[in-house]
């Protein structure tokens, strides 16, 4: 059963960083697009960034130049790296990645990690 881990989050003030990272854990045959999302109560959840297998990247146009996502093709895992965080930027950080969970079969399936908690205090 392949299941996305995700850590790193946790408390901070404002103005400060936090590097999320996420990896697929049980054995998997391939790892295309990698992404990281957020959800704050009572919204929908938002995409933050994405990347893909060879690393080319997107971003909300509002958290550009503050936020940069990366990957380890090698460690199958990828990474949010935040800068200069606001208040606003509190929330839970979920990633998500399609996976090849089979090796015979060619399909790539979406996982969800359990999403970890950024709060960042003013």
């Amino acid at each position: 059963q392949v299941r996305l881990v995700e850590s790193g989050g946790g408390l901070v003030q404002a103005g400060g960083s936090l590097r999320l990272s996420c990896a697929p854990s049980g054995t998997i045959f391939g790892i295309k697009t990698m992404a990281w999302y957020r959800q704050t109560p009572g919204k929908q959840r938002e995409s933050v960034a994405t990347i893909t297998r060879e690393g080319t990247t997107t971003y909300a146009y509002s958290l550009k130049g503050r936020f940069t996502i990366s990957r380890d093709n090698a460690k199958n895992t990828v990474y949010l790296q935040m800068n200069s965080l606001k208040p606003e930027d509190t929330a839970v950080y979920y990633c998500n990645a399609d996976v090849k969970p089979e090796p015979f079969v060619s399909q790539y399936l979406n996982y969800w990690g359990q999403g970890t908690q950024v709060t960042v205090s003013s």
